[in-house]
């Protein structure tokens, strides 16, 4: 069983305070849902508690749905409008994530500022444009976020995605069902393709010049398709680790990556 010593335990009155006490102590931590951070984290000075900064909450806007910080995954999963955007390929990619009971206590927050690399639900985000919202840092796209250095002691107060109702398409490789991703490809397609790779060992990235070439193309076809993920290969760099080899992962690139633009272009 794995433990994590923690010191002092305080529950924040607001988003203000939250901010104070990471910042002022360098070794506080926030907890979210709490779901992985003992994988990572073994000892804290001060743990800070977001329960009382009512975070969780789905909000529907006209283009928009807003959503809190502490929000659990699995409320996210059986959300109706979550379960329509892009062929529910978030909730798809939710689903995918461990048990129902590991999905009641993991929060979006939690899963977004962790940026791990073996996260199913960040290429979903991706491709759907999401935009992360601190309480210091305010407004932000999760591409920008992901591209930091290192993840800022700030306060994630909620995150937006832009209601759409085109394809998408989202797949998870692993070795059993609970297990983690040794690939997992995110892909949609409304205007424009937007295609995101994650679990490459690395954190999730978006196919930038893979998706240009496709939406430079009047005609979409399996020649094209052909060639795109020939481009793909060439952009997002797989590498080896405990899980898979990168031989192993290129072959997964470009079997499921060439499915996915079949199934979107249907």
């Amino acid at each position: 069983m794995i433990f994590m010593e923690v010191k002092e335990l305080i529950r924040a009155i607001d988003a203000e305070a939250a901010y104070t006490l990471l910042n002022e102590f360098k070794g506080s931590k926030v907890m979210a849902g709490g779901a992985w951070m003992k994988l990572s984290v073994k000892s804290v000075d001060k743990l800070i508690l977001l329960d009382d900064l009512n975070l969780d909450y789905i909000k529907e806007e006209n283009e928009y749905l807003e959503i809190g910080a502490m929000t659990s995954l699995r409320t996210m999963e059986m959300h109706p409008t979550i379960k329509s955007l892009n062929s529910g390929i978030l909730a798809k990619a939710i689903k995918s994530i461990m048990g129902v009971q590991v999905r009641n206590v993991a929060t979006i927050g939690g899963s977004v500022m962790g940026r791990f690399a073996f996260s199913d639900i960040l290429g979903a985000l991706l491709v759907l444009d999401c935009r992360l919202y601190f309480h210091e840092l305010h407004e932000i796209s999760l591409f920008d976020f992901l591209q930091m250095p290192k993840v800022p002691r700030d306060i994630l107060l909620s995150i937006k995605i832009k209601k759409s109702s085109g394809k998408g398409y989202f797949h998870k490789v692993s070795k059993t069902h609970l297990d983690f991703s040794l690939l997992n490809i995110a892909i949609t397609k409304n205007e424009l393709f937007k295609i995101a790779i994650g679990s490459r060992p690395q954190t999730a990235t978006l196919a930038i010049s893979t998706a240009n070439f496709l939406n430079s193309q009047s005609v979409i076809n399996e020649a094209i398709i052909k060639k795109a993920v020939e481009i793909a290969c060439d952009e997002i760099k797989v590498s080896t680790n405990l899980r898979a080899s990168k031989e192993y992962r290129e072959v997964l690139l470009k079997t499921y990556l060439t499915r996915g633009l079949l199934e979107v272009i249907k």
